[in-house]
């Protein structure tokens, strides 16, 4: 059953890749066969009786490109042929111009295939009357024909070609849709791809520069004591370790969700793991003291969870990177429809050298506020240091952001 499916519908296929040699087959077939019905009729008609009869279904060639004219030509050929005809016995009706009716409701506008299908009707009715072939003696046994059926077929032709008129321009309308369709999601694919490429390099940035600027920290204050106290220094190093440990779970973690074949992935971070971050800080020399004031943490959507965390994190970055181990105020306050978050830290110690920077750091922080539809504030304190200020609204709902 599939293969005879498959198989009529590659046939229909290339019939309608292949609409010239149809029509051509269609016209010519049906001259061939309506000369051939009246090659039997004694007497014999005359030849240029048997052109004249085949010849009105030749227009039919070009139904799809002149269809108008092919009705008009089918018509003045069907008052031709019933004014001259020389053949005897039974002479159908006008039902062949029933094909040209449908050809023209079919590929032109109603507007101007309907008053010529009832130009044609009135034109065959007119020339059946006058010409007596409707009740004609000598014809013997012709059945009259009312004009109720003339008009029942020649509507029923309209209409047909009319509908599949109607049905084509459906399925070229959906056909465009589909392809419009198609290159939207094209374009969306490839703007997701760039959302997300661009989101792994933020969130990659975040982690490396964070643990990196830490690790330099500590790596520069355990060279300093490396020569008076080398126990401190190695209490130094081993923080210098622990903390690279940790990048690289970070890193394996954002890289691995790059990977369909990762299947344990450490969860994503959350305000419950800020003390991983202060820990770090406190390694380094930094002196932290958060507080965090939060009503139904657990009902706080997982991505601003997430950016909150990022936007500590790099604030953290920027201070072991630019400040040293100086003290650090970290407030966290709000509730599952807003958060506010608030980072300042003091100046830096005299001698202190700066860890050269990008600048992408602060830029991904207001890209992350900016997701959440909140503000951000960040700049230098009056009493020196820096202050780090952002709200998060989580009133307009935000994908979860995830790393």
């Amino acid at each position: 059953m599939t293969r005879t499916t498959a198989a009529v519908r590659a046939a229909h296929q290339r019939i309608a890749d292949r609409p010239r040699l149809v029509d051509v087959a269609l016209g010519c077939g049906l001259t061939l066969f309506d000369i051939a019905t009246l090659l039997d009729r004694r007497p014999a008609p005359p030849g240029w009786g048997l052109a004249l009869w085949g010849a009105q279904t030749v227009p039919l060639i070009w139904r799809r490109t002149c269809p108008r004219a092919v009705l008009a030509a089918m018509t003045g050929l069907y008052v031709a042929f019933q004014w001259l005809s020389p053949i005897q016995g039974k002479i159908p009706g006008p039902f062949l111009l029933m094909i040209g009716i449908h050809a023209v409701a079919r590929y032109t506008p109603a507007s101007r295939s309907l008053p010529g299908t009832l130009l044609c009707l009135a034109v065959a009715l007119a020339t059946d009357a006058l010409t007596g072939h409707w009740q004609t003696p000598q014809l013997g046994s012709v059945e009259p024909i009312s004009a109720t059926t003339f008009c029942f077929f020649f509507a029923l032709a309209w209409t047909l070609g009319y509908g599949r008129q109607r049905i084509g321009t459906d399925a070229h309308r959906l056909r465009h849709l589909n392809q419009r369709l198609k290159a939207e999601q094209e374009f969306n694919a490839r703007q997701a791809v760039i959302t997300e490429r661009a989101r792994i390099a933020r969130d990659l940035h975040d982690v490396v520069a964070h643990h990196v600027s830490a690790i330099a920290l500590q790596a520069r204050a355990a060279e300093d004591v490396m020569q008076d106290d080398p126990l401190l220094a190695g209490k130094s190093i081993g923080h210098i370790a622990q903390t690279a440990d940790t990048a690289l779970i970070e890193m394996r973690r954002i890289l691995g969700l790059l990977s369909p074949r990762e299947q344990e992935l450490t969860p994503e971070p959350s305000l419950t793991h800020l003390d991983h971050l202060i820990g770090a800080a406190h390694a380094a020399g930094c002196r932290v003291a958060s507080e965090v004031e939060i009503r139904a943490l657990s009902t706080l959507a997982a991505g601003m969870q997430v950016t909150a965390y990022r936007i500590i994190q790099e604030a953290l970055t920027n201070v072991l990177k630019h400040a040293g181990p100086v003290d650090v105020r970290i407030a966290v306050r709000g509730d599952d429809s807003s958060l506010t978050i608030e980072i300042e830290n003091d100046p830096a110690p005299p001698g202190h050298r700066p860890v050269p920077g990008s600048g992408r750091g602060l830029i991904g922080v207001r890209e992350r506020v900016t997701t959440f539809g909140g503000v951000l504030e960040a700049g230098p304190r009056t009493e020196g240091g820096w202050r780090l200020h952002a709200v998060l609204s989580a009133k307009t709902p935000q994908p979860a952001e995830t790393s």
